[in-house]
């Protein structure tokens, strides 16, 4: 069976590498060849560190080049430059794999018999829409399943921005005035709102309505241009694409959220309206070839319920890898008796409480990072820093010193973990769960609270498990320190389940000089 045979050629190639490997290889690709082999889909778990630098790719690597048949492999793009300038190439020389490999947006040919690496996106949009790029049933890998749900519901939201305004009025020259009056009444609503740290804001009624009177005049009177009373034939101009899917959505009020993101710099902004729930869309994605998802930390649990709810996976193999408790754990520093993240008192705390960081850490070489996603509050603090550490203080920079003191939102972290070193120390200022003041967020909880779902255990708390695991994971390869300056983990009934998911780690609640020392290189 192919499980054996790559068994065996994996553990070949590993140990004439020579080098430290992830211990679950060859588990991994005996679970991926299976899969290929039986067409049955699995959901594979590989745990951080490993989901965050990718140091399973091996596994299902070995499994796509000895299975006989086609695959198609869904990537993102940077993934697949690194898969073919240095994975494939690595296990070609030793495995003898003579399976044609191509890049593309759409299966090559008809009697291709090769793997195929393609964009989440163009997979997605095709699996999504006419579905004829790809043939139905061949086995699909997808890397990186902890971003499906925001693969999927960037995919199925429509965007209106003001180049699409301007084809409008192209299309219907004679409703230019119209159509120029309703986005200058937009504009000045959208305006109208207060800026927020999010740079969004959802569409209240008055705009919904105003822009569906506008699709309303539009189809309801056909064009002097295209039409004549003397015309038996006559035909409306064709609505862009954009505009059609816009208002397609719009109209399905219930299950959509529609809002506008704003550039307050350049006066513009743009509309967007998406699905609140992908699950039931993306359901009919999977019926359609047997896939094999894998990620870091997808869910709490083994059997991924949560995760495979929220992007509508039926029944499934699931397998979760756990952390290799010698060589991943990290020393997780909570001190208690902080202020609460909401009070007044929290900014002079946490300035304080990042001096002493900082002082007992000054001996070691290393990065040191403080991950802060309060926009006013990471520039104050970035601030006060600087003016005692200098040039050492950075925000949002990948050219750092090599002691340097990243001050970074979580995004930010999580886009650049691949270009920096791994953190000595990692502090984080608050647990990262979704804000409620986001106004995106408050419309999905609405959808949750509407559908009476429990929206905290469901939504929020797995989103803050899932960024916090992802944002520690660079610090396990060094057995770094985390520190958790966030309270709530200590005084909030959630905070056991957060703790749980961090696991392994060494739990301390003191800072001296040999925090740092006992596991200096």
């Amino acid at each position: 069976m192919i499980e054996v045979e790559v068994h065996q050629q994996l553990r070949a190639f590993l140990r004439e590498q020579g080098e430290p490997y992830w211990p679950h290889h060859l588990t991994m690709a005996r679970l991926v060849a299976r899969a290929l082999r039986l067409g049955r889909s699995a959901l594979i778990q590989a745990g951080p560190p490993a989901g965050n630098r990718g140091r399973y790719r091996l596994s299902y690597l070995a499994s796509a080049l000895i299975w006989p048949e086609s695959a198609i492999l869904v990537v993102p793009q940077a993934v697949q430059q690194r898969l073919l300038m240095v994975e494939i190439p690595r296990l070609r020389q030793w495995i003898q794999a003579y399976k044609p490999i191509q890049t593309g947006d759409r299966w090559p040919h008809p009697d291709f018999h090769g793997l195929l690496l393609v964009s989440p996106e163009d997979w997605l949009h095709d699996r999504l829409g006419a579905g004829d790029r790809f043939p139905e049933n061949i086995p699909t890998i997808i890397d990186g399943a902890d971003d499906l749900e925001s693969w999927g519901r960037d995919c199925l939201t429509v965007r209106i921005t003001a180049q699409d305004w301007q084809a409008l009025m192209l299309a219907y020259p004679e409703f230019a005035p119209q159509i120029r009056n309703a986005q200058a009444s937009l504009t000045h609503s959208i305006f109208q709102h207060p800026a927020n740290p999010y740079e969004c804001c959802l569409l209240d009624d008055e705009a919904i309505d105003h822009l569906l009177n506008l699709e309303t005049q539009l189809r309801s009177h056909p064009s002097d241009d295209f039409a004549s009373a003397n015309s038996p034939n006559c035909h409306r101009p064709i609505l862009p694409a954009p505009w059609e899917d816009f208002w397609e959505r719009l109209s399905e009020a219930v299950g959509n959220l529609a809002w506008v993101t704003i550039d307050r710099d350049r006066g513009q902004f743009t509309l967007h309206c998406g699905p609140a729930d992908i699950a039931e869309t993306l359901t009919a994605v999977w019926q359609q070839q047997p896939v094999v998802l894998i990620g870091g930390a997808l869910d709490m649990e083994g059997e991924a319920n949560i995760y495979r709810q929220r992007i509508g996976l039926g029944d499934l193999t699931c397998v979760k890898f756990s952390p290799d408790r010698q060589n991943e754990c990290i020393q997780l520093y909570v001190p208690d008796r902080l202020p609460m993240p909401n009070t007044r008192e929290f900014q002079a705390a946490l300035l304080g409480k990042m001096r002493e960081l900082l002082g007992v850490s000054l001996a070691i070489q290393g990065l040191t990072v403080l991950l802060i996603d309060d926009v006013p509050l990471k520039a104050q603090l970035a601030s006060q820093l600087a003016a005692e550490f200098g040039s050492r203080v950075q925000v949002e920079k990948t050219c750092l010193e090599e002691n340097g003191i990243l001050i970074s939102g979580g995004q930010f972290w999580q886009d650049h973990q691949a270009v920096l070193p791994s953190p000595r120390l990692l502090a984080i200022a608050t647990l990262p769960i979704p804000s409620l003041e986001n106004p995106l967020v408050a419309g999905r909880v609405a959808e949750y609270k509407r559908q009476r779902r429990d929206w905290f255990r469901l939504y929020l708390l797995p989103e803050a498990i899932n960024q916090l695991q992802r944002a520690i994971a660079p610090v396990r390869e060094c057995q770094g320190v985390v520190a958790l300056l966030d309270n709530r983990i200590l005084h909030r009934s959630y905070g056991q389940q957060i703790l749980a998911a961090l696991s392994p780690l060494a739990r301390i609640d003191y800072l001296d000089d040999t925090l740092f020392a006992e596991n200096a290189h």
